[in-house]
């Protein structure tokens, strides 16, 4: 591979992943990119929570991340770069895991040809830092350690983008001294032309939602729990979703369900949640008698509004004879029925296109 790509024989890896979110890609994950360079033929610049909605937590998508990374190389850097997006798979470490290496070995083989081998392929990664959401487990390559910048983060940067009373002030905060030492300057450019767009002013709005939302809750003792249930229901090969009303992620299609009541178990709660939000036209005891698994879900970051954990329920109607009609109520803006196949995880809430996964997939088995 090096020989094919005129990289100096003294690199010790021909390849070095570097995996991330990018949300935004800021100066130290330049560091990272310029440190592996250094050391292997080529990088294999992974953008993880790949093919999801925007969200406080991921506001740029796939393409915009991309322009991001490259805009901040040269072109010959460029050259030994390849960014590739990955989806998240939350409930399936395994799995998200095969993806990564399987990714990754096909790329690898495609540059190197019959040139290499055994190509040497490495994680790299800042010194001290954490892969985030990223489960390596036990991969079969090394891991390469290289020094970072301290105290740059996306978290901080996206608050300051989101935290400015307005577009004004958040341009304000693009321009100075902090983030012109935290980011790029092409990174800067990209999102100065970012807070002027409806994406951003919608996601502003969402975050002062969220913040005066945890304030209600702020002076608790501890942070709270919060106990979630929702509902898969499935007739055939088609899935109950409903469109939320409110914030937050306003306007994406959900799994009926909300909190808990205190006086009320899981199930029933599920059950209330179904009904108020879908008016679905069947009874409590025929919805019961529907279910036919239910899994607990509780990925620390699944939900904005804190740390959320929900029973999600599975409720099989093909036993029910004809589908049951269904219309918006309460939260929902609208109810309808829509084909497994054509689920589409942009334009779902939360985690919810891996819940409706991991219970259809097990049915299935």
């Amino acid at each position: 591979m090096t020989g094919n790509m005129n990289i100096p024989e003294h690199n010790y890896y021909d390849c070095l992943v570097f995996i991330g979110r990018f949300q935004p890609f800021h100066a130290g994950h330049l560091a990272v990119i310029k440190a592996g360079l250094e050391r292997a033929g080529m990088m294999i610049v992974i953008c993880g929570s790949a093919r999801q909605p925007r969200t406080i937590r991921n506001p740029w998508n796939d393409q915009e991340r991309e322009r991001m990374i490259r805009g901040s190389l040269t072109q010959v850097e460029n050259n030994r770069i390849h960014v590739v997006p990955l989806p998240d798979d939350l409930y399936n470490d395994r799995s998200w895991l095969h993806k990564l290496e399987q990714t990754v070995t096909d790329l690898v083989r495609a540059l190197a040809g019959k040139t290499v081998a055994a190509p040497r392929i490495a994680i790299i990664d800042q010194h001290n830092s954490r892969t985030g959401i990223y489960p390596l487990l036990s991969t079969r390559w090394e891991h390469v350690e290289v020094p970072g910048l301290e105290n740059i983060n996306g978290t901080g940067i996206r608050n300051n983008l989101f935290a400015a009373n307005n577009s004004a002030v958040a341009q304000a905060y693009l321009l100075g001294t902090q983030a012109t030492a935290e980011m790029p300057a092409s990174v800067i450019t990209t999102l100065q032309a970012f807070c002027a767009t409806p994406a951003y002013a919608a996601l502003k709005a969402e975050y002062d939602y969220l913040m005066q939302y945890r304030k209600s809750w702020s002076a608790a003792p501890y942070p709270p729990v919060f106990i979630s249930v929702d509902a898969v229901v499935v007739y055939g090969q088609q899935l109950l979703l409903i469109e939320r009303k409110n914030y937050p992620e306003q306007g994406l299609w959900a799994l009926p369900g909300g909190f808990v009541n205190q006086d009320e178990t899981l199930v029933d709660a599920c059950v209330r949640e179904l009904q108020e939000e879908t008016r679905i036209g069947l009874t409590a005891s025929i919805l019961k008698n529907a279910i036919v698994a239910s899994q607990v879900f509780d990925y620390p970051y699944r939900s904005a509004r804190g740390r959320v954990i929900t029973q999600a329920f599975h409720f099989d109607l093909r036993a029910i004879g004809t589908r049951p009609d269904i219309r918006g109520g309460d939260d929902a803006r609208q109810a309808r029925w829509t084909s497994l196949a054509d689920l589409d995880p942009v334009m779902l809430f939360e985690d919810h296109y891996f819940i409706i996964r991991e219970l259809t997939a097990k049915e299935a088995a």
